[in-house]
Parts: structure tokens; sequence; C-alpha cells
């Protein structure tokens, strides 16, 4: 049976890779001419000025980067801020501010040997003590609003008790500058995707002179950053602009000296600002193209259309304390009475595939040890008559003759108002239940789901590193990106014990008991979705790298 679930998932992900090769990037290669009915509307394409100009479809909630977690802060931050190592477009770790690294043999004791040529944006070096002090502000419990993503520095040893407030001294958390460019990290267990990890910005060194002024990460003209470009003029709702950071210690191979980035929400305004001219990129992760003109542009502009396979998830997630949502059945018969390859046939057109599970096939571990089928997990099925009996036995334990009033949230774009009209129309048609859709600002419908008000809510996961850790420890209990509500000592313990092992098949075991409790058991989740990199590229603009997560970088791109 293990072979013939093997067998099927190798299957699956070849026709998809087949269906993403047709229509992504070997058309880049082929040198098609534009002959549609929007080619004669093109700019030609010329040598120009290393400006570069992309759309945001919403503004960063943050530029802190203790306070980030989504892909519109990950791209601004990426061009601001340089870790200790930074992915290649395979997501190898290549040298960034540490020039070398040295990782003792149990794994357990990480030495970086900082560069001594990197500089702050003000001119003052960049030292051991500021990736110190920036995790120490990011553990610290007196930090608010909490950061997110503090339990992404609790590999880390003692920094998850520092972070409980277990630990009152700093000095016993196992990171120490040993000198201005030494910086020794000891782990509580091996870590095999460590390394990995400090490339992500909750890594991210921050200036010292943040301690004294409360307005740095909201005033672009007093922030100190390390990374290639400088944030040198935000409008807010308008724009933002990135320029190069003469300072930048590999100053001589950036060549864009400037990056626009436009603040439209509008995926029809983007694809019309594209073609126009007046963009040289358009599309996901930090915008959209509208799903409907996805066939149009793929024909008319074969060599600048590409879609890409990436490690992300789209999900709706229930307020597992809110009701009708505190009854699994309930949840569970919401997630089974919907249509996925419909979803994506007819409303998404990007070659995405439907999701019956939450880590994504692009994952490592995914396709063999950690889950061996795509479809047939045995984590649900799409069944509309298991779905209504579902439904009545959980509106009988609630004393319910009608559901209460429910309602969807999701962020504004056109691609999530598509979606949740198509699932809101099929939870009608099939489960005769009427739920209200509305759409909130990004940084509203953040604080929204944060603060669990809400009943069902949009949401999507990329990962932040390639393991299946990256989507399962983001559940466990009080976790600063747990939206849910969802509590779970089993779950818990499943994540600590793939925490502390070193042998990758105990991990992977642990980690998929996890996803079963999650989707199966507990349907905390409602997947529908793992996403493509649906995008545009001008045929002049070279070296733009989207990696396995669909995190973009434009830092070493340039115009040919």
């Amino acid at each position: 049976m293990k072979q013939k679930r093997l067998l099927s998932m190798l299957i699956l992900i070849m026709i998809a890779s087949t269906v993403l090769a047709a229509c992504g990037s070997n058309n880049k290669n082929e040198g098609a001419s534009n002959t549609g009915s929007n080619a004669t509307t093109e700019t030609p394409v010329e040598a120009k000025d290393q400006v570069f100009h992309f759309n945001m479809a919403s503004e960063p909630p943050t530029f802190d980067p203790g306070q980030a977690q989504d892909s519109q802060a990950n791209t601004a931050l990426n061009l601001m801020y340089e870790g200790l190592v930074r992915m290649d477009e395979s997501g190898k770790e290549i040298p960034a501010a540490a020039e070398s690294w040295e990782i003792s043999p149990d794994g357990l004791q990480y030495k970086f040997n900082l560069r001594k040529d990197a500089v702050w944006s003000n001119g003052d070096p960049v030292t051991a003590n500021d990736f110190v002090f920036a995790w120490q502000r990011v553990l610290d419990p007196a930090t608010t609003p909490a950061p997110p993503y503090a339990y992404q520095l609790g590999y880390i040893k003692n920094a998850n008790a520092y972070n409980a407030g277990d630990i009152t001294d700093f000095t016993q958390v196992g990171a120490k500058a040993t000198d201005d460019y030494t910086l020794e990290i000891t782990l509580e267990n091996p870590t095999p995707y460590f390394l990995g990890l400090t490339s992500f910005y909750t890594y991210f060194p921050v200036h010292s002179s943040v301690k004294d002024n409360d307005k740095w990460a909201t005033d672009y003209a007093t922030m100190i950053t390390n990374g290639e470009f400088v944030l040198s003029n935000w409008t807010t709702g308008q724009k933002l602009e990135f320029t190069k950071n003469d300072k930048y210690w590999d100053k001589d191979n950036i060549k864009f000296t400037k990056i626009e980035a436009s603040l439209v929400n509008s995926g029809a305004a983007e694809l019309s600002s594209y073609k126009s001219g007046q963009l040289d990129y358009a599309g996901k992760p930090t915008g959209e193209i509208p799903s409907d003109s996805i066939p149009s542009v793929k024909k008319d502009l074969p060599n600048e259309f590409e879609v890409k396979g990436i490690a992300s998830t789209y999900y709706y997630e229930f307020n597992v304390t809110a009701k009708p949502f505190d009854n699994a059945k309930i949840r569970k018969a919401f997630t089974m009475s919907i249509d996925r390859q419909a979803i994506v046939e007819k409303v998404t057109l990007g070659g995405e595939l439907p999701a019956y599970g939450f880590v994504p096939p692009g994952i490592k571990g995914n396709a063999d040890e950690f889950r061996n089928e795509y479809k047939d997990a045995g984590y649900f099925t799409e069944d509309v008559e298991a779905a209504k009996k579902l439904l009545a036995e959980g509106m009988a334990e609630e004393g319910y003759t009608t559901l209460p009033e429910v309602t969807l949230i999701y962020n504004t774009t056109e691609g999530h108002k598509k979606i949740a009209l198509a699932v809101a129309d099929m939870w009608k048609n099939n489960l005769g239940v009427t739920v209200k859709t509305e759409n909130l600002e990004w940084g509203v419908f953040l604080e929204t789901r944060q603060n669990l008000n809400y009943q069902i809510a949009r949401a999507a996961w990329s990962a932040d590193y390639n393991d299946p850790m990256t989507f399962i420890d983001m559940w466990t209990t009080g976790g600063g990106n747990n939206d849910s509500g969802f509590a779970n000592a089993e779950y818990d313990q499943l994540v600590k014990d793939a925490q502390a092992s070193q042998d990758n098949a105990v991990r992977m075991e642990s980690l998929s008991k996890a996803e079963k409790i999650l989707i199966q058991d507990e349907q905390v989740l409602m997947p529908i979705y793992y996403y493509t990199n649906v995008s545009l590229t001008k045929e002049n603009v070279k070296g733009i790298s989207i990696d396995f997560s669909g995190a973009i970088d434009f830092s070493r791109a340039y115009f040919e």
C-alpha cells in the first residue's frame, strides 16, 4: 500500500510539473512574438535606467523585523536588511552578513564569523552585538506588541524559557557575541534547517539606536538598516521608494539604483500599468494578475508570463472558540462541502493544485516519508451528503434549529473576493447555509484575525524554511501565528518530540501525526489549494529570484 500511495503521489507531481512547465518559465526562452489582441498596447522593450517598478497590493503593516509576519513586509525587509546568511533561488544558504560559519559535529554549536566591511546605513559597523540585541528584543516578554514570530527563535538554548519569563537573565540564552565579529549560538537540539532560518527576517539585526527612538519603524528618515537598499520615500497609501545603499558591502553587484513600489489594491489596475510600461513586474507574491486575465496574458505575452509551483497553501481557518465553529463536526461539514477542483479550474486559473492537507508537496519529506499521497491522504474527502449529515449532528449537539449568522472575512483583492463568493455559493447550494462575506483592509484584517474577532477567515502560509515544521509548529498552543484559538496538548507534544529528535524518520512521523490532528481530527483549517506564483516580467529584466516558498528578491536584479 505504501508503494502504491507513493506511486500515486509521484504521478500527480509529474502531471502538475508538466502542466506548470507548459505554461511556465520554459516559455520565456521560446522567442514567440506577441500576436494576441493586446500585443499592440505593449510598450517596446528598450534599454532604460536602472530604476525598477513593481506594485504592492497592500502596504507593509510594519518595517520592524521583530514584528513582521506577512509577504509584503517580507519583500520590503529583504531589500532593507541582511541576515547572517541569505538564500539563493535553489534554497541554498550563501554568505551574507556572516562571511563564514562553523557547525559542531553534534549540530548544537554554530560559530558565525561576521564580515568586517559590513556597515549600517549610517556608517556604523554591523557587529555580533547587533544580532544579540535584536534577538533579545524579540524574545523579551515585555516587548509590546508581542512579536508573532518569537517562537522562531525557540531553537536557541533557553530562548523559550526567557520568552516565557522563566529565565530573566538573557546571558543564559545561547546567543553570545564573543567579540564584535564573532557570534556563537548554542541550540536546544540539533536542527538541520537552522542555518537557513538565520536568513529569515525575525533573525535580522537591529541597530541599537532603536532603544531611544519609538518612531524608528514608522519614520523612514530615521531608519538605520544594513541591506542593499534604504527606504528613501514613503507616501502612505501611494508608494514606497527604495534607493541603493552605497554603504552596502557588496554594492558593486547591486545594479538597480532605485526600486519604486506603487501601492494599488487592484489586480486590474496593476495589469493595466504593466501593459502600459509603468511596471516592470506584476503578480505574486506582492500583487495580483486577475484570474480571468490569466488565459489572455499567457497567450499574448508568452515570453513574459511565468507560473511556478511554490511551497505555499491557501486555506480558510476557523475560530474554534467562536460559535458555531467551536463544534468540530460543523467545521468538518463546511470543509467537506466545497469543490476544490472547480475552484482551481474555474476561479483561480493559475495551475494551482487542490489541497487536502496543510503541508504542500514542495516541502522536503512530503513526497516520501512525511506524507505519501496527494489527494487521498486520509484527512478528509469532498462528500456533500456526508457533510450534510455532520452538519445536522453538530447542530443537534449545540441545540441549533438554524445556524447562527456566519461571516467569512478576507483581505481586499479581486482574487480573494472571487474565491470567497465561490465558496459561499457552494455552502449555500450544498449545505443550505447562507454565509456573509466581508472584505477588510490588510492591516485591519490581520488585527481582526489575530484578536479572534471572526468566525471564518481567509489565510495563506508560505514556508519560512524547507521542512514540514514550518507549517506545523505555528499551531501550538499560544503560538504567535496561531490565529484560530486551537489548543491541543497532544499536538504540542508531537511538535516538541519532532524538535527534540535527531532521527529524521521519527521527526517526520511526529509531524505527520500532528498534521492529522490539525486537519482530520480537529479540522481547524479548511485547505483549498496549493499556490502557484503567477507573474509577468519585462524581457529586459534579469536576475529576479523567487525561491521554493514563493518569496521574491529584487535586490540583485538588473535591466539588460
